[in-house]
């Protein structure tokens, strides 16, 4: 029995019930069996959602939909670190280990100027699947293009938590101070 496509807006309000119901990124491939199109498809019908101003980030895990949780207040902070590309597991798995999730990498480039990518990262698994994929897909770091200078945005549920991160980085002589 072959699947039917769903189509044109049926099938983005579909992907979109699907990612507000996940707690979890979901694959664009993911999204593409479910719906019947190619993965193609989904990258349009992504950017479409998101021209609509509908919160959908893509990490290296997948799209996810940016829910406000209301009932946990978070700390979010802006730091800058510099360090070679074979220290970025390094850098990642500390900022994880300390309850932080690492939302984004930003540089400032010289031709484009402020770059960001999303990284989404919140623990060592989701760490080691993000390395892996840089591994696989033969990317750059952001900061390869910066000399290894770069800002992280970080989100925690206390303020603890991202001191002590900012503690470890600073120990291993990754986060630069202002």
């Amino acid at each position: 029995m072959e699947q039917k496509k769903i189509l044109g807006e049926d099938r983005r309000k579909f992907i979109l019930q699907l990612l507000k119901e996940s707690n979890a990124p979901i694959t664009g491939s993911e999204l593409a069996e479910q719906t019947n199109v190619s993965r193609q498809v989904i990258v349009g019908d992504i950017t479409l959602l998101k021209a609509k101003n509908e919160p959908i980030i893509a990490t290296s895990q997948g799209y996810m939909y940016l829910k406000q949780n209301t009932s946990m207040p978070l700390f979010e902070r802006t730091i800058a670190c510099s360090h070679t590309p074979r220290d970025t597991e390094k850098e990642l798995n500390l900022l994880v280990d300390h309850g932080v999730l690492v939302k984004d990498v930003k540089i400032e480039h010289a031709v484009y100027g402020d770059l960001t990518a999303s990284i989404m990262v919140s623990n060592r698994q989701e760490v080691k699947q993000f390395l892996k994929r840089l591994q696989t897909t033969k990317a750059s770091l952001l900061s390869e293009l910066t000399g290894g200078y770069h800002l992280h945005t970080l989100s925690a549920s206390t303020e603890q938590a991202l001191n002590k991160a900012e503690a470890a980085l600073k120990s291993e002589g990754i986060l630069l101070e202002s």
